[in-house]
């Protein structure tokens, strides 16, 4: 049933208890935004704010058809150093599988909200696979327009027995066939800071666990009200983003560090970022930087991104290798899983995050 417009905790009901989400709000046709999507002033995404609509900056583009070729290693270093994303195309993950997901996804969220809500943090049989709308409901002042699927990976098995039918074999497909893609960039930017091979210890703690998830950011009757998703920088080791062709994406970049510059689609590539971790395990030499989605008044759009993470019991600190030339340590030892509940515990509130590390 229908919410009643007027009734605040009605929407909450049909969004978040009923399992509707914000797409169900959407398919309603509202004319109008409910109040509680409202963004304060300064969150808000008006065009107005990107002075870089027409400027030459953009986030590098970097082809890896050669792998082995030292100009690709250099390129994606540079891109973590300067801005901390970058796109890469002829990566080696096979189109048809980034197609596959990304159907998959549409299903996924094609459902009725009585079988997406069986996902949901009350009725989901496990903590690795949960259904939501927003970010932090229960934190946040104004809530972001974006229904998800997070599913944490632990083994084959357990995926096969607990994600979503409409969605697994697809989602696991897309994460095996990353894997090598993700190797491959890990080992290129440890070089970089003097770690010559990683051993199995590190490979744990670069990437030792992985969370997928898949967005729906449908049509939204006032765009400019609200966010998709607001500013923040991603508490991983590094992300590997998958988007559609509608575009929305933007992070904090140029000259002065202060403007929004769009990540436009290009058919076929992937998004790459640096997480907090890794700002951290580099001693602030690869940058995760705040990023944000704007919310569309036209299209429903999807994005599916692989959360490459440090293991929760791992300690993360900057990298022995890093500091050994005398550099001095700019962040402390902390807790993987203390700092992703920091994280979790808030709204997005841009890199703030970060300050929970710092010495």
């Amino acid at each position: 049933m229908a919410p009643t417009m007027t009734s605040p905790s009605g929407i909450t009901n049909f969004v978040i208890n009923k399992g509707n989400g914000v797409k169900g709000l959407s398919e309603m046709g509202l004319k109008s935004l409910p109040k509680q999507y409202i963004q304060p002033l300064e969150e808000r995404i008006s065009t107005a704010s990107f002075g870089i609509k027409n400027s030459e900056e953009s986030v590098p583009i970097i082809d890896m058809s050669n792998w082995d070729d030292p100009k690709v290693a250099e390129a994606i270093c540079r891109a973590a150093e300067k801005w901390g994303f970058f796109q890469l195309v002829n990566h080696g993950v096979p189109i048809e599988v980034l197609e596959n997901v990304k159907e998959a996804t549409h299903r996924f969220f094609e459902l009725p909200a009585e079988e997406k809500s069986k996902n949901s943090k009350e009725r989901s049989r496990s903590n690795n696979v949960r259904f939501g709308t927003s970010f932090s409901p229960q934190a946040e002042k104004a809530l972001e327009w974006k229904d998800y699927l997070s599913l944490f990976y632990v083994t084959e098995d357990e995926a096969s027995a607990l994600w979503p039918p409409a969605c697994k074999d697809e989602v696991l497909e897309y994460m095996k066939k990353s894997e090598i893609l993700i190797k491959r960039l890990l080992e290129m930017l440890m070089k970089r800071l003097n770690v010559k091979e990683i051993d199995q210890e590190k490979e744990g703690l670069l990437m030792g666990s992985m969370r997928i998830n898949l967005n729906y950011y449908p049509i939204c009757p006032n765009p400019e009200l609200t966010v998709g998703v607001g500013r923040h920088s991603d508490v991983s080791t590094l992300t590997v983003l998958l988007q559609d062709q509608i575009g929305g994406l933007y992070v904090r970049g140029g000259t002065d560090k202060k403007s929004w510059i769009h990540v436009p689609p290009v058919k076929g590539s992937l998004v790459i970022n640096i997480g907090d971790a890794l700002q951290i395990m580099s001693n602030g030499r690869y940058k995760s930087i705040e990023h944000r989605v704007a919310a569309n008044g036209s299209n429903n759009r999807i994005s599916v991104p692989i959360f490459v993470n440090p293991r929760p019991s791992d300690l993360i600190s900057p990298l022995p290798e890093v500091l050994a030339n005398g550099e001095k340590a700019v962040y402390k030892q902390v807790l993987y899983s203390d700092y992703v509940k920091h994280f979790f515990r808030k709204a997005h509130d841009g890199k703030s995050t970060i300050e929970f590390a710092k010495i």
